[in-house]
C-alpha cells in the first residue's frame, strides 16, 4: 500500500506548498466560522492536487496518455474548482500571525508591483485565453513529446495547468457584484460554456483519430497492455466529456451567485412612489 502513496518524483516545492496551505487553513478555521461544505471543498481540492502530483499516480500519467489526461483534468479543472468554491482566502489570511497580516500582507497588497501584477494576471480576457490555451498547447504532439522527455518542461506543464485553473475559477466563482468583481455576473455564467467549446472539439479530434498521435508514450513504455488507439480514445473522451461536466458545474455555481446577487439588489432597491390618486391640476389664476 505504501507504493501508492509514495511520490513517483519527489518535489520539495509541492510538499511545502501543500503543508503550508494545510497549516494556514487549519489555523484559520480555529479563528473563523467555516461551514462544513467549504471545509470539505478545500480539503478535497488540496487532496486531489497532492494525489495527482505526489503519489504513484504520476507514474501512470507519464506512461499512459489517458492517465495523463486524467491527471490534467484533475489539476486544471477539478482541484482549482473545489478549492475556489470553498472560498479559502479569508481563512488562509486568518491563519497568518497578526503581525504578518498587519505589516507584511497589507503592504504587499497595497504595493504598486502587486497591484499591477494582479491587474494583468486577473484580467478576464487574458485569464480565459490562458485557461483554454494551456489545455490545447499541451495536446500538440511535439510539445507533448518535449514535456515527456524533459522533467523541467513536464513540471512547467503541470504548474501552468494548475495556476491557470486557479486564476480562471477565481474570476468565475467570484461571489461579489461587478465591480469590485472583475467579470459581470452574467459573463461568469456564460464563460464556462465558451471555454468548454474548443476543449470539446479537441477531445473529439483526439478520440476519433485513426492513428497514434502520441508515440512518445510507446517510447517511455506503456503501463497497460491494451490497444494504443483505445487508450487514446479514452484520453480524448476525458477531454471531451468529464472536463465539460466540470465546467457545467462551475457555470451552475456562478448562476447560483448571480441569482443571489439579483435577490439582494431587489431587496435593497428603493421603493417606488405610487402616484397620488385624485391629484388635481390647479391653474395659476385660480
Amino acid at each position: 500500500m505504501l507504493k501508492w502513496i509514495e511520490p513517483w518524483e519527489f518535489s520539495w516545492t509541492l510538499l511545502c506548498a501543500c503543508v503550508l496551505a494545510a497549516v494556514l487553513y487549519a489555523r484559520g478555521c480555529r479563528r473563523l466560522h467555516v461551514s462544513g461544505a467549504r471545509r470539505a471543498a478545500f480539503w478535497s481540492g488540496l487532496g486531489v492536487i497532492y494525489l495527482s502530483l505526489h503519489t504513484y499516480l504520476d507514474f501512470y500519467a507519464e506512461h499512459e496518455f489517458f492517465m495523463h489526461r486524467l491527471q490534467q483534468l484533475l489539476l486544471h479543472h477539478l482541484a482549482p474548482l473545489l478549492i475556489v468554491a470553498g472560498y479559502p482566502r479569508s481563512v488562509l489570511r486568518a491563519g497568518l500571525p497578526l503581525s504578518w497580516r498587519a505589516r507584511g500582507l497589507r503592504r504587499l497588497e497595497r504595493s504598486r508591483p502587486w497591484q499591477a501584477a494582479s491587474a494583468v494576471l486577473f484580467n478576464p480576457l487574458l485569464a480565459t485565453v490562458l485557461f483554454i490555451a494551456f489545455v490545447l498547447i499541451w495536446l500538440i504532439p511535439p510539445l507533448q513529446t518535449l514535456a515527456m522527455l524533459d522533467w523541467r518542461v513536464y513540471r512547467f506543464m503541470n504548474w501552468s495547468m494548475l495556476l491557470s485553473g486557479f486564476v480562471y475559477w477565481s474570476l468565475v466563482l467570484d461571489h461579489r457584484p461587478h465591480p469590485p468583481a472583475r467579470m459581470p455576473a452574467g459573463l461568469r455564467v456564460l464563460s464556462p460554456a465558451i471555454t468548454m467549446t474548443p476543449q470539446i472539439v479537441a477531445g473529439a479530434v483526439v478520440a476519433l483519430a485513426k492513428r497514434d498521435l502520441y508515440p512518445i508514450f510507446e517510447i517511455c513504455g506503456r503501463a497497460f497492455t491494451f490497444n494504443v488507439l483505445t487508450g487514446q480514445m479514452v484520453g480524448g473522451l476525458i477531454i471531451w466529456i468529464p472536463a465539460a461536466m466540470v465546467e457545467v458545474a462551475g457555470s451552475l455555481l456562478a448562476l447560483r451567485h448571480w441569482l443571489r446577487l439579483s435577490r439582494r439588489s431587489q431587496r435593497h432597491a428603493p421603493p417606488r412612489q405610487a402616484p397620488v390618486a385624485g391629484a388635481a391640476l390647479t391653474s395659476p389664476r385660480s
